[in-house]
């Protein structure tokens, strides 16, 4: 039996929509708390192993399905989330790289996927993960985005002194512009969508530590666990909202006919 299923429709939400942008926001703030409130309060090395083991797990569900099924698709993001926050920790921490020197590794890997990606398929939209090999460039864009974003966000609060609230603030505009610049000036649609993607792991992270993080710290001092706590519960009901409703998955008929094109 295969581990992979041949795609028969569109593997990610048809329509990126509020509520996408929402529940991708909370995903990242989910996987900063829920990493950090592990590592600290188990065995790292037992943490770190056990995010990977889950995220292998929610990978495998989501390569296993040939259609795009909601809580399937947002728990491999939670669970990316996860692994990409403790990954990205484990170079700073275990082998004293500096954030600034994570924040251009993770790039330079992410520009790397794009290339390969764009060089393959001819272009990277999030419309066209119809095929095995799409989905394949698209986890590992996603995996690269958040890697990036996690190191991209503690070289903001950390080595630029920033704090958590300044920094989320920066990073709020920073999320915002593609879409002011799209509705303004027409730049790419795909352009403002990564760029957009890519901002919201350092935003979500940064109110997620501010949330959670002591007083001493920077933070309001609610703690790592509640907070993970509630976002999780916040996700959850977005996701059954999305699976009763269906209202990001409207366009599924338009796409399912052009892969049925593109096949013939």
């Amino acid at each position: 039996m295969s581990l992979i299923r041949t795609p028969q429709a569109l593997k990610v939400p048809a329509r990126i929509a509020a509520l996408f942008w929402a529940i991708k926001l909370l995903t990242t703030a989910f996987g900063e708390s829920t990493s950090d409130y592990l590592v600290h309060n188990v065995n790292p090395y037992l943490a770190v192993l056990g995010g990977f083991a889950v995220f292998v797990v929610a990978m495998a569900l989501q390569l296993r399905t040939d259609r795009y099924i909601p809580w399937v698709y947002w728990l491999a993001v939670a669970m990316v989330a996860v692994f990409g926050t403790m990954a990205a920790d484990v170079l700073h921490v275990e082998f004293g790289v500096p954030y600034v020197g994570s924040s251009i590794l993770f790039a330079v890997l992410l520009v790397a996927v794009f290339w390969s990606w764009s060089r393959v398929e001819r272009t990277l939209s999030i419309h066209s993960i119809t095929t095995v090999r799409r989905e394949l460039f698209y986890w590992a864009a996603v995996l690269a985005t958040f890697a990036m974003g996690t190191a991209l966000g503690d070289f903001a609060a950390y080595t630029l002194h920033l704090g958590f609230l300044s920094a989320g603030i920066v990073f709020a505009a920073l999320f915002v512009l593609p879409g002011f610049l799209r509705y303004a000036f027409g730049i790419n649609a795909i352009l403002a969508f990564w760029w957009a993607y890519v901002m919201t792991r350092p935003l979500g992270a940064s109110f997620a530590d501010w949330t959670g993080k002591s007083r001493e710290h920077g933070g309001l001092g609610l703690g790592d666990g509640p907070v993970a706590f509630v976002l999780l519960a916040l996700i959850v009901a977005c996701v059954a909202y999305l699976t009763v409703t269906k209202s990001d998955q409207e366009e599924t008929g338009a796409v399912e006919l052009a892969l049925a094109d593109e096949r013939a």
